[in-house]
C-alpha cells in the first residue's frame, strides 16, 4: 500500500488543506523535504511532498506556473505552503496551473517537522508490516507446497501480491496460471523469457499501468522454468521478496519433481527393456505399470540422449498425463520411446492408420527438441513393441538426415505392412517353421537359424558358416536335414520362398496394420487357423 498525498492529509496529527490538484491526490509520497529554492528540481529524485514558505516563488505569473511544471514533470508529488510567513496566500496562477498539471498544492497548519516526521514514521511502520505480511506469506506459501505442490505455490502467491501469477517452462511454454485463464500479459512474459537465451535472470516490465515480473527458476545451469507476476505499478518492494521465495520454492519443487520422474521412468524402462530382450511377455508390461492405451508411436532417438533429457523433452511434447503413461529406456541401438499415437493430429488418413504426413506425429516434436535424429513404427498392441523397436533403429541406423523418419513414410514398407494380415502372417510363419523346430527339440542342432543365415548369405556355404561359427560340413549335415524335415528342396522356387517369408516376416514385416478386417483377411486367418490346428502348413 503506498502513502498517497490523500493519506497524507489523514494521517495522525496532520492539518492540511487542499488548495488545487485534486486530480493528482494518488501521488505517491516517498518523503517530505522543505526546499526554498527557486529551482528545487535538480535536487529532487521523485516522490516528494515539497514544502515551503514561498522565499523562492518567483514574483513573475510566467515564472510561477513554469516552477509548478517543472516539479510536476519531476514527479513531486505536492507542492505545501505554509502562509503568513513570507506570503500570505498561493497566487491564483500558480493554482491554476497546479490544477492543469494535477500537481496537488496544499496549505500546512502544522510544522514541517512534524510533517516530515509523520511521513517517516508511516514508511517505517509500513516496512514493519510488509515484512510481518512477507513472513506470513512465505509461512503460507511453504504450507501451500506441502499440501498443493506448484499449484498451490502460485495461487497463495498471487493472493499475498494482491495480482496474477504464471509458471511458464524452460523454453517459455505455458505450464500453470493464476487465474487459469489466458491473460494479455502471458505473452510479454514469455517473450522475455525467451529473450534470456535459457540463461537465470530476473527483471521487470513496467508500463506505468502494471509491472510483471519475470524470475528464471533454478539454482545453477540454464533455467529450469520461469515465473512471472503481474500486479500494479509501481511495484511494492515486498512483492519482489515474495517472488524472489516463491521462486526458490518453485525451483524446489521442479527439482524434485524431476528426479522423481526421472526415477519412474528408470524403473519403468527397465521393465520395457526386459520386454525388449525377451526376458518378459509384452502382456505383463500393461500388468506391471501403466501405459497408455493402444495403438502406440514407436520412437528411437539416435544414441547419446541421457535419461534425463529424454524425460524433459517427453514431458513437453505430451500432452498432460500422457508423460506418465509413456515408456522411455535408453538402450544401446537409441533411446526408445514407446508413447500413445497421436491421432487427432494432421496427417491421419480414414481408417486410423498416421497417413504419409510426419506432422501430426509426436515424434517429429520430440526428436526436434533432443536435437537428434529418429526413427518411429506404429504398433498396434504392446507385443508389437518389439519388432516396432527394431524397425525405427533400423531407420535410425540408415542415417541420410537429422530429422525424423516413420516407417509409414518409407511407401514400400507401409504397402507390404498392408498386403498381411498380422495374425495370419504369425500363425503361417508358424506352420511352416514347425516340423524344423520340432526335429530340433528331438534331435538338437539348429536348423532354422542355418537355414536363414544360409538364405541370407545367397546360398553361400562358407560365408553362412562363418557367420554362423561352425565347419562347412557341418552346415551342409543341417542344410540336408532341414530340407528332408521341410519337405522339399532349397532348389525348389516355391518351397524355398514359403521358407524364406516365414524366417523374414517378422523383420521384414513393419507392425502396427489397422487394416480393417475384411473378406479376404477373415478367409485367409481361418485357412491359416486350420492348418495350425491340423499341423500342416498351407
Amino acid at each position: 500500500m503506498a502513502l498517497t498525498v490523500a493519506r497524507t492529509m489523514a494521517l495522525p496529527g496532520m492539518r492540511m488543506r487542499l488548495l488545487a490538484g485534486r486530480s493528482g491526490t494518488w501521488r505517491a509520497v516517498r518523503w517530505a523535504h522543505v526546499s526554498e529554492l527557486a529551482d528545487p528540481v535538480p535536487w529532487l529524485s521523485g516522490g516528494e511532498l515539497v514544502m515551503t514558505i514561498g522565499l523562492g516563488l518567483p514574483a513573475e505569473p510566467d515564472g510561477r506556473r513554469a516552477y509548478v511544471e517543472r516539479l510536476a514533470a519531476a514527479g513531486c508529488a505536492a507542492l505545501a505552503f505554509a502562509l503568513h510567513e513570507a506570503i500570505e496566500e498561493v497566487p491564483n496562477d500558480l493554482l491554476d496551473a497546479a490544477d492543469a498539471c494535477g500537481l496537488p498544492v496544499l496549505e500546512v497548519l502544522t510544522s514541517f517537522i512534524s510533517v516530515t516526521e509523520a511521513v517517516a514514521r508511516w514508511h517505517a511502520d509500513e516496512r514493519v508490516r510488509g515484512e510481518r505480511r512477507v513472513v506470513a506469506a512465505q509461512e503460507a506459501m511453504a504450507r501451500a507446497a506441502l499440501a498443493h505442490g506448484t499449484a498451490g505455490i502460485l495461487r497463495t502467491l498471487a493472493e499475498h501480491a494482491a495480482g496474477e501469477a504464471l509458471l511458464l517452462g524452460p523454453h517459455g511454454e505455458h505450464k500453470h496460471a493464476v487465474p487459469a485463464r489466458e491473460r494479455p500479459w502471458h505473452a510479454r512474459a514469455a517473450e522475455a523469457a525467451a529473450a534470456s537465451g535459457g540463461g537465470r535472470s530476473a527483471g521487470v516490465l513496467d508500463d506505468g499501468i502494471e509491472a510483471v515480473q519475470v524470475h528464471s527458476l533454478g539454482f545453477s545451469g540454464a533455467a529450469t522454468g520461469w515465473l512471472a507476476v503481474r500486479t500494479a505499478s509501481p511495484l511494492d518492494w515486498h512483492v519482489r521478496m515474495l517472488t524472489s521465495h516463491a521462486a526458490c520454492l518453485l525451483a524446489i519443487e521442479l527439482l524434485g519433481l524431476r528426479v522423481g520422474r526421472s526415477r519412474m521412468h528408470a524403473q519403468r524402462g527397465a521393465l520395457l527393456a526386459a520386454v525388449l530382450d525377451g526376458r518378459l511377455p509384452a502382456a505383463r508390461l500393461g500388468e506391471l505399470c501403466s501405459v497408455a492405451a493402444a495403438p502406440y508411436e514407436v520412437v528411437v532417438a539416435r544414441p547419446g540422449v541421457s535419461l534425463e533429457a529424454a524425460v524433459e523433452a517427453l514431458e513437453e511434447v505430451t500432452e498432460a498425463g500422457d508423460e506418465e503413461t509413456a515408456l522411455v529406456c535408453v538402450r544401446p541401438e537409441g533411446t526408445v520411446f514407446v508413447l500413445p499415437e497421436n491421432t487427432g493430429l494432421p496427417g491421419e488418413q480414414a481408417g486410423g492408420r498416421p497417413g504419409g504426413q510426419a506432422g501430426g506425429r509426436l515424434g517429429v516434436r520430440l526428436c526436434a527438441r533432443l536435437g537428434v535424429a529418429g526413427g518411429g513404427c506404429r504398433a498396434a498392441g504392446l507385443e508389437e513393441v518389439p519388432a516396432a523397436v527394431r524397425h525405427a533403429a533400423a531407420l535410425v541406423a540408415r542415417g541420410g538426415g537429422d530429422g525424423y523418419a516413420h516407417v509409414d513414410d518409407m511407401e514400400p514398407q507401409a504397402l507390404l505392412r498392408d498386403a498381411f494380415v498380422p495374425e495370419a502372417a504369425r500363425r503361417f510363419s508358424t506352420a511352416v517353421l514347425r516340423p524344423l523346430r520340432e526335429h530340433e527339440a528331438r534331435h538338437g542342432g539348429d536348423l532354422v537359424g542355418t537355414l536363414r543365415a544360409y538364405l541370407e548369405a545367397g546360398d553361400n556355404a562358407e560365408t553362412a558358416a562363418r557367420r554362423l561359427g561352425v565347419h562347412r560340413n557341418t552346415l551342409r549335415r543341417r542344410l540336408a536335414a532341414a530340407e528332408r524335415v521341410s519337405g522339399g528342396p532349397l532348389t525348389d522356387p516355391g518351397h524355398r520362398l514359403r521358407l524364406w517369408l516365414a524366417l523374414s516376416l517378422p523383420d521384414l514385416v513393419p507392425p502396427g496394420s489397422s487394416r480393417a478386417a475384411n473378406g479376404d483377411a477373415v478367409r485367409l486367418d481361418r485357412r491359416a487357423r486350420d492348418a495350425d490346428a491340423e499341423g500342416r502348413h498351407p
